[in-house]
């Protein structure tokens, strides 16, 4: 099942929470250094054996002091107008992690927004793309969930799901 929260990732009590990370996985700004402090100084440790990831690749380490067992980070584009390959880079960022995650058994997994913050992708284009790969993948989890920063970010979520609800019946 999809679903749309707004809320704190690092709260959320699932099998795994997906870091929006940079390329060198060790703790940055927004949901990363949110992240990364609720975690405490182990998964700074830990992803420093990873040596970095590749934008659109996903790397796993544990939750350490999160109430996730997983953190699965990813690196999503930068937006540069759309003619870079951001469309396939962020799909892969989102499908990557939900691909890691059933290789480790996860059956809940929350979402940032990818590169929506800094990375300036925008937010409507953003949320299409993972609601169509959570689609892809809704039936191999029990929870997709989409954790929202602002009541109006979660509202994109909602009317996408609605729009493709619509569709079905």
């Amino acid at each position: 099942m999809i679903k749309v929260v707004v809320g704190d990732i690092t709260r959320l009590q699932l099998d795994a929470i997906v870091n929006a990370a940079n390329t060198s996985l060790l703790g940055g700004g927004g949901v990363d250094g949110a992240i990364h402090r609720a975690a405490g100084p182990k998964l700074l440790e830990f992803n420093k054996t990873l040596g970095g990831c590749p934008t659109g690749e996903a790397r796993i380490s544990p939750g350490f002091d999160l109430p996730s067992k997983y953190v699965i980070s990813t690196v999503g584009p930068v937006w540069s107008g759309g003619h870079k390959g951001e469309v396939e880079l962020l799909t892969s960022a989102y499908r990557n992690s939900l691909q890691l995650a059933l290789q480790h058994d996860v059956r809940s997994i929350a979402f940032p927004a990818i590169s929506t913050g800094v990375y300036g992708y925008p937010k409507e284009a953003a949320a299409r793309i993972a609601v169509n790969v959570f689609r892809c993948f809704e039936d191999r989890f029990e929870d997709i969930v989409a954790c929202c920063f602002s009541e109006g970010d979660a509202q994109i979520y909602k009317q996408l799901l609605a729009e493709i609800q619509s569709c079905q019946e």
